[in-house]
């Protein structure tokens, strides 16, 4: 999904800074909280309740698909994720609000696919999800390290990813494709995994700032962030191989 805009970590919702403690004019730590800071445990559970929720309205999209909770879902979504991008303090209602919006444009993109390609839906969330823990064992075990070398590199391939969608959406409204997106030959399978490549990457700057959060005791409500930033990317992983997948049985 093209709602992905790029920061340090090239996570919109997990930009470093966003985690930094603040310090006032005498040096003290401000927005430090002795038992109020964000944990990974608190983080992940944030994530499993927006998972949760991001699936009741999936569920009632795929029963009720229509193009107006897919553009609904789509718009309100983005709109939550950029204002959560510079409002983080609004996490804890904004991101059950993308949650919830979010599982209406999945919900209707792959009942979409669903009809067009049998068994892809599974396919695909089996994918992303073998994805995430592949690259959550790559993460623990150090295979990869998350230097900020590594961090502006991911961020620069991803910016180049979302100014590729952002061209596309363009020429959908002007009546012309482009065709790295959408052919269904070498180039455009190629193109897809690339993109699908990069978007496993920021998983691991996900995990590695689900661990700053704690470490540089960030307020609670970064927790929340960081959650939603996740499902951010896990979503643009699923419909990457919805996109991937359709385009290899078309083939």
């Amino acid at each position: 999904m093209a709602n992905k805009l790029f920061g340090s970590s090239s996570n919109p919702m997990l930009k470093e800074d966003s985690f930094k403690p603040k310090y006032d004019s005498s040096g003290m730590m401000i927005n430090r909280y002795d038992n109020d800071v964000m944990t990974v445990n608190g983080a992940v559970n944030k994530t499993l309740l927006l998972f949760s929720m991001m699936l009741v309205t999936t569920a009632l999209a795929w029963f009720m698909p229509s193009m107006f909770l897919l553009y609904v879902g789509a718009g309100g979504g983005f709109v939550a994720l950029l204002v959560a991008s510079f409002k983080p303090k609004l996490a804890p209602f904004l991101a059950p609000l993308y949650a919830l919006l979010e599982g209406l444009f999945i919900g209707t993109i792959s009942v979409m696919y669903a009809s067009a390609f049998e068994g892809i839906v599974l396919q695909a969330v089996g994918l992303t999800f073998g994805t995430l823990f592949m690259m959550l064992a790559i993460y623990k075990s150090g295979l990869i390290k998350v230097t900020e070398k590594f961090k502006m590199g991911v961020a620069m391939a991803t910016g180049a990813v979302f100014f590729l969608y952002l061209f596309g959406w363009i020429g959908h409204f002007f009546g012309f494709e482009v065709a790295m997106l959408h052919d269904t030959g070498m180039m455009g399978i190629g193109v897809s995994a690339v993109i699908i490549v990069i978007a496993s990457l920021n998983l691991l700057l996900d995990f590695d700032m689900f661990e700053k959060g704690e470490e540089q005791g960030a307020p609670v409500y970064m927790e929340w962030f960081a959650a939603m930033g996740l499902l951010v990317t896990l979503v643009w992983l699923y419909v990457e191989f919805l996109r991937l997948l359709s385009k290899l049985q078309r083939d």
